[in-house]
């Protein structure tokens, strides 16, 4: 895969992390999610580099003799159908995006006319 182009996507403004998408010639597209810190040590103009790191150290670790070296896998909440587990992440995530996550309030204005004037 040749990288055609990176995007950086900031998690809550970048307070939670990032999210550094790298797009392939082919258009396939390789997601890292980066973490930040208490620190805050994460922002867009390292977000790139460290996602690079990440999937070099990775690679690395799957190019081992043995599977001791190789990054385990876990299933996600939902593969696992684990209902608590997914429950507990929408809470989390409607928590995030509160006060955005109220219904809007619908509202209409009118501006009224004078008649015509008959001549």
């Amino acid at each position: 895969m040749q990288v055609v182009g990176t995007q950086v996507i900031p998690e809550m403004g970048g307070k939670l992390g990032f999210t550094v998408e790298f797009v392939g010639d082919g258009g396939e597209v390789v997601s890292v999610v980066l973490r930040n810190d208490e620190a805050k040590s994460i922002n867009p103009g390292n977000a790139v580099e460290l996602a690079r790191a990440l999937m070099l150290e990775m690679a690395a670790a799957g190019a081992g003799d043995g599977n001791a070296d190789r990054p385990t896998t876990r299933m996600t909440a939902r593969r696992a159908g684990d209902r608590n587990v997914m429950e507990e992440q929408l809470d989390e995530g409607l928590e995030g995006t509160f006060p955005a996550s109220d219904p809007i309030s619908a509202t209409s204005s009118t501006i009224s006319r004078p008649a015509k004037e008959c001549e």
